[in-house]
């Protein structure tokens, strides 16, 4: 008979040879993962999560249907006022209707919300007992609904419990929200992929937002026909979104060198850094942008580049929702936030704005020729994808080479040339700077340490771009 110590010694190598992942290991035993970011300070895994997605021509008259499935007894419907007179909002509303499904519709939300406009759709869903959230619009409309789904679930939390640090307390989403239904219009932000509400926190006259798995939709309902009523510049700057999500989530920090390493799987943030699930969709998304975009905003009445923008979209968000963005987005935010007196063509608003795509797409050349040393082969690869002949280029010219297709792309499409045409000017520089400052969520990704005198020069370098 085999004696006892030998039975402990063989007990104890099986226990260090067992599989350790949790479905296998013992409740007690630490893993591998926990004890490698007590040594380690950057991350060793990744996660990828993302909303159920329906696409197809006319599916979003399918929404009663889920709505009843879902047993749905009281909906909140949010969208804008321009879009509520428009076929999207209709079609929904018909097929909410015929289904027997009650519903109430607010339609306050603000293009480029504010935290005032944030707060004042979630006071209308508290004032109600919603069970499920209807979201009929683009990422400005998703976004609000997503907050107020959030604030509605979490009646005793401050507005700033969830906003993104270092403005909010960034405390991490741990109880259950209502079911939410985002049927996105536009093609570009992808926000009905994500778990992430982007707003201006006026005080600070700064974009930041709230970001938690917990937010992404239960369903997003894709319908490319929605896209036919979009305004050109409108289909152009949501194309740009769509661009840089791509360009910026191919390119981020790799995930394994992202740091902290979390102590807890909760505490991974929702943009943790390229990984190779999140370079196929980007990638994809890329290659759609480069062979569809300029056709989608020429041609309104091109169903097949039109929905194929708006696939492109989706892709992209499911790439960026868990990877992240890095600099054109973190810059972004100050530049939309400033907005002095610029009107944007094709938007009916009556206050003063850049669009987000357009504020995204204007530092595109200048951070792409400032990131690109760390990773020249994929800016080279984005360029080719683009359209540029790299045959004979050397990889110290990856990020000459991308900035200067990124130029021609923006020409071919009448962007605006440089943050001076919209109203900026080199004084302004150092407010643009602070205001980038507290980005922190998106900008440490980038593949490139910057300093503060680097996103000067960033900014100084986008006033023009021809």
């Amino acid at each position: 008979m085999v004696g006892r110590a030998r039975v402990v010694q063989l007990l104890r190598q099986i226990e260090r040879a067992a599989c350790r992942c949790p479905a296998h290991s013992n409740t007690f035993h630490p893993g591998v993962g926990a004890a490698t970011c007590i040594l380690r300070k950057t991350d060793y895994a990744f996660e990828m999560a993302s909303s159920n997605i329906r696409y197809g021509e006319g599916v979003s008259r399918e929404i009663g249907m889920d709505l009843q499935n879902l047993g749905a007894r009281n909906v909140c419907l949010m969208t804008d006022r321009n879009l509520s007179r428009l076929p999207p909002v209709q079609d929904v509303l018909e097929s909410l209707s015929s289904h027997g499904v009650k519903f109430k519709v607010y339609d306050g939300v603000r293009v480029e919300p504010t935290d005032t406009s944030f707060k004042d759709a979630i006071e209308f869903a508290k004032r109600d007992s919603f069970d499920v959230f209807v979201a009929v619009g683009g990422g400005s409309v998703i976004d609000t609904c997503k907050a107020a789904n959030l604030y509605v679930c979490h009646p005793d939390a401050d507005f700033l419990d969830f906003v993104n640090a270092p403005i909010g307390k960034g405390k991490p989403v741990t109880g259950a929200l209502k079911p939410l239904i985002a049927v996105p219009t536009t093609a570009g932000t992808g926000s009905e992929t994500t778990g992430v509400a982007i707003f201006d926190y006026e005080p600070l006259k700064a974009k930041t937002g709230i970001a938690s798995r917990a937010l992404r939709p239960t369903l997003g309902i894709v319908d490319p026909l929605h896209t036919l009523s979009l305004p050109e510049r409108v289909a152009a700057n949501s194309g740009f979104d769509v661009l840089c999500h791509a360009l910026e989530s191919y390119t981020a920090l790799p995930f394994n060198q992202r740091s902290p390493c979390p102590p807890n799987p909760m505490n991974r943030p929702a943009y943790q850094g390229s990984n190779p699930i999140s370079d196929v969709w980007s990638r994809h998304a890329l290659h759609l942008v480069a062979q569809y975009m300029k056709r989608s905003v020429r041609d309104p009445e091109d169903l097949e580049a039109r929905s194929s923008m708006h696939l492109a979209s989706v892709f992209a968000g499911i790439g960026f929702g868990n990877a992240g963005v890095h600099l054109c987005h973190g810059m972004s935010y100050p530049i939309a936030g400033n907005v002095k007196t610029h009107l944007a063509k094709g938007y009916s608003v009556e206050h003063p704005l850049v669009p987000h795509g357009l504020s995204v797409v204007l530092t595109a050349p200048a951070v792409f020729n400032f990131t690109a040393p760390m990773c020249p082969e994929r800016h080279l690869e984005a360029a080719e994808i683009l359209g540029a002949d790299i045959r004979q280029v050397k990889q110290e010219d990856a990020g000459a080479i991308l900035a200067d297709t990124l130029r021609h792309f923006l020409y071919d499409l009448q962007v605006e040339d440089g943050l001076g045409a919209v109203g900026y000017s080199r004084e302004d520089v150092p407010a643009l700077v602070k205001g980038t400052i507290p980005q922190e969520r998106v900008t440490k990704l980038s593949p490139r340490a910057h300093s503060e005198d680097d996103l000067s020069q960033l900014f100084e370098a986008s006033m023009k771009l021809y």
